[in-house]
């Protein structure tokens, strides 16, 4: 990046004055019940951005007409354009400092950061009466889901998951599609993507990988937050951390989040009490990272009014067995790489990645289909930050606020937790509980090292 080494600098500069923290300060700032700032829509938001590097560049820049006074990130490198473009932004490398020095000035958080830390940063936030804008997956356990779910009606604050694709129109014209009885009960969803493609290390070293030297213009012991101390190597940072457990939560959390939504959305399966998920298959491992590839199946007794269906979930590039009555030279999803399937007593829908394209299969049932009338609202020109923004600012919940995103990210992670015991699991959704399994109960939290405790 032409501006690098000038935006490192002054990054240097300020935070002698601002900002870092480094291990030795650990002390929580006071998250007594504070009231979130009431503003009008017209009205300036003061912005912050926890992990502003690669995507969460995207992010905080998305309000870049809001008044953005903070930035935090613990890799200078890759955060260095959004400090360049952003210098009146406070610079700092931990956001424990900087909601404690600047809490009184922030409104909203967008925060971007490896999905190991995105809690304990949230939660963070809304204690202090923050809005937040949370990438996708929201947490990195169930259990996480679960709390910062609680914490955001406790506090009354407005909050977003980063699935874009939910403020768009796909997953509506998909779910009335399915609700006007377009192809009959549907019985079997099918959703693949092609990630991790090569992306992460999955199915990776059974062992950690020998340390390397900490390059300069990151702090490894902020990068590793809540995590088990380990050290440094170029394998989990600044990009491949998704395919390790500790760190990310693997195609699942990656890409579910993103064309899972739709099933989750038209099929009505937050209105389940129970569901069980069970590996189909799942190849190389190991109890360092996720595996090569999985196909997980997810089943969900019949809700609201809604049959029981299975949805099965593929990797890695593997796809289901195409129906015998829809032709080879037929587009499923969007080609291939990531998409959906309904099956239903009377046909077939698919679509792409974020719900869009919906359309009943073979594609001369879709010639002759006449659309249902849009009986759920739209999101204006489907811009999910806008969306956010608006919610922050008094407007209706976001569309993937946390009442919505908990419970979807618990169902999500939840199958990671059957991958983890390689076994068929009961989910009992109210007492956040595995009915079949007293073991798989640790897989819905995790440990979390000193000074970045969460109270589950």
């Amino acid at each position: 990046m032409t501006n690098n080494k000038l935006t490192r600098r002054a990054f240097l500069a300020a935070t002698t004055t601002t900002a870092v923290a480094g291990t030795a300060w650990a002390q929580q700032p006071n998250t007594a019940r504070v009231v979130p700032r009431r503003v009008s829509p017209n009205e300036t938001l003061n912005v912050a951005g926890i992990g502003v590097g690669g995507k969460g560049m995207q992010n905080i820049m998305s309000y870049r007409r809001e008044n953005v006074v903070a930035l935090c990130d613990v890799d200078l490198d890759r955060a260095g354009e959004a400090f360049y473009r952003l210098p009146d932004a406070k610079a700092y490398r931990d956001y424990r400092k900087m909601l404690d020095e600047m809490a009184d000035d922030i409104d909203m958080l967008t925060i971007s950061t490896p999905d190991h830390t995105h809690a304990p940063a949230a939660y963070m936030a809304m204690k202090l009466g923050k809005h937040v804008y949370v990438e996708k997956p929201m947490t990195h356990t169930v259990a996480e889901a679960r709390l910062l779910t609680a914490t955001a009606n406790e506090m009354g604050v407005a909050t977003q998951m980063g699935n874009q694709g939910r403020s768009g129109d796909g997953a509506r014209d998909l779910a009335e599609m399915v609700w006007d009885g377009a192809i009959g009960d549907i019985h079997t969803a099918h959703i693949w993507t092609d990630r991790p493609g090569g992306r992460w290390p999955h199915g990776g070293p059974k062992t950690a990988p020998p340390g390397e030297p900490v390059p300069e213009d990151m702090d490894w012991d902020l990068w590793i937050g809540p995590a088990p101390m380990r050290e440094y190597n170029s394998m989990y940072a600044p990009f491949r951390w998704r395919g390790w457990l500790d760190f990310g939560c693997g195609a699942l959390g990656d890409m579910a989040c993103h064309i899972m939504d739709p099933a989750f959305f038209a099929l009505k399966l937050g209105e389940a009490d129970t569901f069980t998920v069970e590996p189909v298959q799942q190849q190389n491992a190991n109890d360092q990272t996720w595996p090569t590839n999985a196909i997980v199946k997810y089943h969900f007794p019949a809700r609201a009014d809604m049959p029981p269906v299975d949805i099965y979930w593929y990797e890695n590039g593997l796809l289901p067995e195409r129906p015998e009555d829809i032709p080879a030279d037929q587009e499923l999803g969007d080609g291939g790489r990531n998409g959906s399937l309904f099956v239903g007593t009377d046909g077939y829908i698919t679509a792409g990645e974020y719900g869009g394209n919906a359309r009943l299969m073979p594609d001369e049932r879709m010639a002759d289909y006449e659309m249902p009338d849009q009986t759920i609202p739209r999101v204006g020109g489907g811009n999910h930050y806008r969306n956010f923004l608006d919610a922050c600012k008094g407007g209706e919940p976001a569309s993937s606020n946390f009442n919505y995103a908990g419970p979807f990210t618990e169902m999500v992670l939840f199958g990671n937790v059957a991958l983890i015991m390689d076994k068929k699991l009961e989910y009992d959704i109210a007492a956040m509980k595995v009915l079949n399994d007293d073991q798989a109960a640790q897989y819905l939290t995790k440990e979390y090292r000193a000074g970045w405790e969460l109270p589950i």
